[in-house]
């Protein structure tokens, strides 16, 4: 190609992005794959079923963790239900939206992060979220607490990363840096809207709004110079 004319029109997505959606992608691939008849024996309704078990598989249940808790016991053979409760969905449709969040999120961050701290971006807002989530479980047991699946708390967590990018250029724009909290602010506002609606009494969105700070949060430290940028930019007010 002609110099200058070598670049491509689209941002491609990085590899760490794409690292973190495969094995969505794969377990979509999988069930869509049973309910075809392609994979599982082709029985009616294999798709289902195999997604039933894995959602029982690897879902974060609190009220199993306050149990063990309460007993001081520790089972090493449940304890990656932190890690893999964001992996498996309880729809295609639930995937794709996560999925879809997880690339433009990812994308935009990933250019400002290194590759690692994009994971502990990820993993950090779904480990914070979820440990919130039993906080709230445990201090308030006369409410219902569904256990968590879906990678919806690590998706929130981007968006707070996004979001500290976003305040910190508007502070140093010397701008309102409230602007920056657009987005979490609309994302709240339609689980409300949609929670009036429905009436589900779905508590889940705990663990959303957790997995959010811990995203704003962990991006202090995460980002190169990012303690220092913030401590430059509080010195300068």
């Amino acid at each position: 190609m002609r110099p200058g004319y070598d670049e491509s029109p689209l941002n491609p997505v990085p590899a760490v992005v794409w690292a973190l959606v495969l094995p969505m992608i794969a377990a979509e691939a999988v069930f869509g794959l049973a309910q075809l008849g392609f994979v599982g024996g082709g029985a009616p309704g294999t798709g289902l079923a195999m997604r039933q078990i894995a959602v029982e598989r690897t879902a974060y249940i609190p009220e199993l963790v306050l149990r063990l808790w309460q007993m001081r016991v520790f089972l090493l053979d449940q304890s990656w239900r932190i890690l893999t409760y964001s992996f498996v969905h309880l729809s295609l449709m639930h995937a794709v939206f996560v999925i879809v969040f997880t690339l433009a999120l990812g994308n935009l961050i990933a250019h400002q992060f290194r590759a690692w701290a994009v994971i502990a971006l990820f993993f950090g807002s779904a480990i914070l979220g979820a440990l919130v989530y039993t906080l709230v479980a445990g201090l308030l047991p006369q409410f219902q607490f569904r256990p968590l699946i879906g990678g919806y708390p690590a998706v929130y967590g981007l968006v707070g990363a996004f979001t500290f990018l976003l305040w910190t250029r508007l502070g140093q724009e010397n701008a309102n840096r409230m602007r920056a909290f657009t987005l979490i602010g609309m994302l709240l506002a339609f689980q409300l809207v949609f929670g009036i609606l429905f009436q589900d009494g779905n508590t889940t969105w705990i663990t959303e709004v957790a997995g959010f700070a811990a995203g704003f949060g962990l991006s202090f430290v995460l980002i190169p110079g990012g303690v220092a940028r913030v401590l430059r930019q509080i010195r300068q007010r």
